[in-house]
């Protein structure tokens, strides 16, 4: 994993490199990873990130706020397996006020090679369920309008 400093770019961007390896039980009956596992992968590397910015999980479940995915596109270009060893990359960015974006890929290592694209979107909601501002990304992203 890159160290923090790393990790920023411009606003209204941010990025990480998580690197991670198949475990057994992530593959099913053709002894590739199983699509859903992908998911997986990609939510930890965006928790990540986003623990990387200072934003908690715990602590926006104390104050009734939840990050919630509202769409995700995935395109799967070639299987794991057990063993491998790969980096998920995501970037993330703002889209307009409400809307938060995580672009991301994973790439098999050590050859680099591309396993998974996706885009995934979501936002965040107060106690009522309706979207709202999230105060953590108004420092390093402004506004977002």
């Amino acid at each position: 994993m890159s160290n923090k400093s790393e990790q920023r770019l411009p606003a209204p961007y941010a990025a990480m490199d998580l690197e991670l390896k198949v475990r057994d039980y992530e593959c099913d009956m053709g002894h590739v990873v199983n699509n859903a596992v992908y998911l997986n992968y990609l939510e930890h590397a965006r928790h990540e990130l986003l623990q990387s910015l200072g934003i908690s999980f715990a602590e926006l479940a104390k104050r009734s706020i939840d990050l919630v995915v509202t769409r995700i596109e995935a395109d799967f270009k070639a299987s794991l397996t057990s063993g491998d060893s790969f980096v998920v990359r995501t970037a993330f960015e703002r889209k307009g006020r409400l809307r938060l974006a995580f672009n991301q890929s994973i790439y098999r290592l050590p050859d680099n090679k591309l396993m998974l694209n996706a885009v995934v979107t979501g936002a965040a909601l107060n106690e009522r369920g309706r979207p709202m501002v999230l105060p953590e990304l108004e420092e390093p992203f402004g506004s977002g309008v």
